[in-house]
């Protein structure tokens, strides 16, 4: 084996010797080590229409949206353009394939695009849209429509797709769901009911009763589709919030009867309250006034109409939309609230188990925060709009080096923190829960990081670490951060 080493500034090779076989090829020490690996380039004219080449920086515009997916990137901008960029990962990821461009049909009613997310189950993978009116869209990748469904009166703030595992196997999913978020309300779907709802339109989806259910796209609402159902509840207690979280399951509370129904803690933060937390109930029922009010008057107001109509006869009835019945709010009991006035809770990011969520505010402050035990555990300052997401790099280079002929376990990687800084044009790795700084990226302007809501599964049992993608909004170049940073 031959072991070349050249300069960082050129191709000039300084010497070349002959390396025994059995050992590995090292870099030079002298070479300029790259923490950032290409992935594949979504640069190409359909990219116009979103913004791209007007101005430095088109991926800061607040109204355009992103969501990833091992297979395929998803932008959408608020007049109603959602344009995916897919690859193949075999052979040749390098090559994209044929952009597709959904426009959704949205009428004056339905408000504009305000939130987007992928909805992966295996094979099954479709695409979700959020609208400002509160609605939410369904469609696949070619471009039909699947779903479309009426939640909550009121913007979507947020879709968050997430899946539970019970251990760190690849396939030990426990359970999937996704969280839907407004100013004040949060709607939880299970992944079974939506996974359900996609196994029954693919497999009708070239029948003639699907073809014929499609033709006539300008009388289509909501009352067309199969309702997907979904818990409701009101976090309103302390304010408004601009996003919010269901970290997982928690014990019911205390000197209550058990049952089999479960309770969620779920986190919000706005402007009001920078953090609160809420335990969700199933359990809608209400007091003994709510429930006699929720039987008499939908049948004291029937009996007026019906008696009404007796009385004045209309020959001609103008068609009208039947109105949509909201759905009634599931009990959340406050926790705790944080009020420090003026600082205003923006972002929200979750850990892959839950068990953590970092937080930006208004003042420039990332605060680490213990979703269990409701206690901030670290606190950073000094990174005004700032993004933040969560990764998983080796513990150690020798322990992985190690693994890897017997393959990557969880124990292999240790939790970390990616912040941001676009101000700064920089990201930092900081290691969680104390730890301390890792690593120091320099990005350029105008790009952004993302994150798939699943994992890049290898072909191998190994175990695939959560990683960081940074877009390129000048190139078009999604690149991986690297996971190995000794």
């Amino acid at each position: 084996m031959r072991l070349e080493i050249s300069l960082a500034s050129g191709n000039e090779c300084l010497f070349l010797c002959e390396a025994p076989s059995h050992l590995p090829a090292c870099p030079s020490p002298m070479a300029r080590r790259s923490h950032l690996t290409h992935r594949w380039c979504i640069a190409c004219d359909d990219l116009e229409e979103l913004g791209a080449g007007e101005r430095e920086g088109w991926l800061d515009d607040p109204s355009l949206l992103a969501a990833l997916h091992p297979d395929a990137l998803a932008l959408a901008h608020a007049r109603s353009v959602v344009l995916v960029l897919g690859w193949d990962r075999d052979p040749d990821p390098s090559s994209p394939r044929q952009p597709l461009k959904i426009r959704p049909s949205l009428a004056a009613d339905d408000g504009h695009i305000s939130a987007i997310e992928w909805l992966p189950f295996g094979d099954l993978l479709a695409l979700a849209l959020g609208t400002s009116a509160g609605l939410l869209f369904v469609y696949s990748l070619t471009g039909d429509l699947i779903h479309k469904q009426i939640i909550h009166p009121g913007r979507v703030l947020r879709l968050r797709f997430r899946e539970t595992k019970v251990d760190s196997s690849q396939d030990s999913v426990s359970s999937m769901e996704l969280c839907v978020v407004f100013p004040g309300v949060i709607a939880r779907f299970d992944g079974s009911d939506i996974q359900s709802l996609l196994q029954r339109w693919f497999q009708e989806e070239g029948s003639r009763i699907m073809e014929n259910r499609f033709q006539n796209r300008d009388i289509e609402d909501e009352n067309s589709y199969a309702r997907i159902r979904f818990q409701l509840w009101n976090v309103n207690k302390f304010g408004s919030c601009a996003d919010a979280a269901i970290t997982g399951l928690m014990p019911p509370p205390l000197l209550e009867v058990q049952s089999s129904q479960r309770y969620y803690r779920a986190v919000t933060i706005g402007e009001d309250a920078v953090i609160s937390a809420y335990r969700l109930s199933e359990d809608r029922s209400r007091s003994l006034v709510g429930a006699i009010l929720s039987k008499v008057v939908p049948a004291t107001f029937s009996t007026l109409a019906s008696f009404s109509k007796m009385i004045w006869r209309s020959e001609q009835t103008s068609p009208k939309k039947p109105s949509i019945k909201p759905q009634p709010f599931a009990k959340a009991s406050p926790l705790t609230c944080l009020k420090d006035p003026p600082r205003k809770g923006e972002k929200l990011t979750l850990s892959p188990g839950g068990t953590l969520a970092a937080i930006t505010d208004s003042l420039g402050r990332i605060l680490l925060l213990d979703t269990q035990a409701l206690v901030a555990v670290r606190l950073w300052k000094g990174y005004r709009d700032a993004c933040c997401l969560f990764i998983e790099i080796p513990v150690n280079r020798d322990k992985a080096s190690s693994s890897a002929f017997y393959g990557y376990t969880k124990s292999d990687y240790c939790l970390c923190l990616a912040i941001h800084a676009p101000r700064k044009g920089i990201i930092e790795i900081w290691k969680m829960r104390t730890g301390p700084r890792v690593l120091t990226i320099q990005c350029p302007k105008g790009s952004k990081i993302l994150q798939p809501s699943t994992r890049f599964v290898s072909s191998t049992s190994s175990y695939t670490p959560l990683e960081v993608f940074l877009l390129n909004g000048d190139s078009g170049q999604l690149s991986v951060l690297n996971g190995s940073f000794g």
